[in-house]
């Protein structure tokens, strides 16, 4: 790698990802605040478990269902003006969170809040692959992803905090939650609509040097992953590396949803803990794999390949959830770290594959697809859970669906293709789906 692409990534890696992970903080905290007020829905509202279950989880069908034509009209529109848009939009649905007085209306504002996030994601990874080279985008997406997992470590406290404001100027805390929380997604989507950049060529604080060295870099991964036998794009979206993909996200997502929305109700089985306590235990898992994803990430960057990585930390979330059904709710709490640390690490593998392994002719379509997809992972985790905790009383059963599911794409990762720049197309159109030996 040259000086001048060198200085340019670390240029792009202080300046522009520090706001993708604000906004993947933010919107981490908007999409699972539900988590800590079940009981104040259930009580102020009427919404049972089975309700709330099914609500969570129709923010992913709202999110699926929008999710492709959102990431083709970034392509058209540039990363500032859709992603800020993304984030403004999602903020207001937030807001209106506040005013839910039915079931129904926590449906609706649950399906629309997916209708205005979708998108976020994938279009950030896909911003990522317009600035950097295959080599630097594990490191980058490793930091990217600390903004879910530091999520998980500011909305227990945050959200414990503002849940403290019940009966301040006569509302209760959940309306307040929702009402700032909202507000505040509002503001910094503004704000960073005056800093991102979409394009290479428009970073002033790049000189010309670092401009034309950065996108040679970015031109040669494109030239190697376009380097493919013509195709339509429905042909190559149905490539069968896009299932593989499409089913061990959707595997990774059960698990991280089922973790969110219910580790709050899990931890109050304790017992004699404060909103407050309960928001704090339930930053463990995500301090635990903040540690554990940036070193992972850069040991495998310089991996030949990514895939062993991504078969042990999936058995390790499989491991985790099957534990967590037995012991103490203290011994369940550790067990859920150890299946959470496996998730996020694997997420942090997981994406630079994707990104390598697409064809460039479907990066954003295929990128937008495995994400909303993958996504419906977290419709059927929180709803499972919620019928299983109505039905039987325990949410055994759904853990052990989390081993199971993490087991079958541990298996699935073998088959997965992640090449580097220099290996080749991953996803050629035509291609038959097995894996050379080589790694690619």
């Amino acid at each position: 790698m040259s000086e001048p692409e060198s200085r340019a990534v670390g240029k792009f890696l202080r300046r522009m990802m520090p706001l993708l992970v604000l906004m993947l903080l933010v919107n981490n905290l908007d999409r699972t605040n539900i988590g800590f007020v079940q009981d104040e829905l259930q009580a102020d509202v009427g919404i049972g478990a089975t309700a709330y279950g099914l609500g969570a989880g129709l923010f992913f069908i709202g999110y699926a269902l929008f999710e492709v034509p959102s990431n083709m009209l970034l392509e058209r529109f540039g990363a500032r003006i859709w992603l800020t848009r993304i984030m403004i939009t999602w903020g207001l649905v937030i807001v209106a969170m506040c005013f839910i007085h039915n079931v129904t209306m926590f449906y609706v504002l649950r399906f629309l809040l997916g209708v205005a996030e979708a998108g976020f994601f994938p279009g950030a990874m896909l911003y990522m692959t317009q600035w950097l080279p295959d080599a630097h985008r594990g490191r980058a997406g490793a930091i990217f992803l600390g903004g879910s997992a530091a999520a998980g470590i500011v909305t227990g406290p945050v959200t414990g905090a503002l849940l403290e404001l019940h009966g301040a100027g006569g509302l209760a805390g959940w309306r307040w939650m929702f009402a700032l929380e909202g507000t505040f997604s509002v503001v910094v989507g503004i704000a960073v609509g005056f800093f991102l950049v979409s394009r290479i060529e428009d970073a002033r604080w790049l000189s010309a040097e670092e401009k034309k060295a950065l996108r040679t870099a970015v031109a040669r991964d494109e030239e190697v992953r376009s380097r493919a036998p013509r195709a339509s794009r429905l042909k190559l979206l149905l490539h069968p590396q896009v299932a593989l993909l499409t089913g061990a996200f959707f595997s990774m997502t059960l698990t991280g949803y089922a973790i969110t929305f219910w580790l709050p109700s899990l931890i109050e089985e304790i017992g004699g803990l404060s909103s407050l306590q309960v928001g704090l235990l339930s930053a463990i898992p995500a301090v635990c794999s903040m540690i554990a994803m940036y070193p992972m990430s850069r040991f495998t960057d310089r991996a030949p390949d990514r895939r062993p990585f991504l078969a042990l930390t999936l058995l390790l979330s499989a491991i985790g959830t099957y534990l967590a059904t037995l012991g103490s709710p203290w011994f369940g709490l550790a067990a859920i770290t150890l299946a959470g640390v496996g998730s996020k690490c694997a997420a942090t593998l997981f994406w630079p594959m994707a990104q390598s392994g697409l064809d460039l002719r479907i990066a954003a379509p295929g990128l937008a697809l495995i994400n909303s997809i993958g996504n419906l992972g977290g419709f059927v985790s929180p709803t499972l859970f919620g019928y299983l905790k109505d039905t039987t009383g325990s949410t055994n059963g759904g853990l052990y669906t989390l081993s199971a599911a993490s087991l079958l794409a541990v298996v699935a990762a073998r088959f997965i293709r992640g090449a580097r720049a220099s290996d080749g197309p991953a996803v050629e159109a035509g291609a038959p789906a097995t894996v050379a030996p080589t790694g690619k």
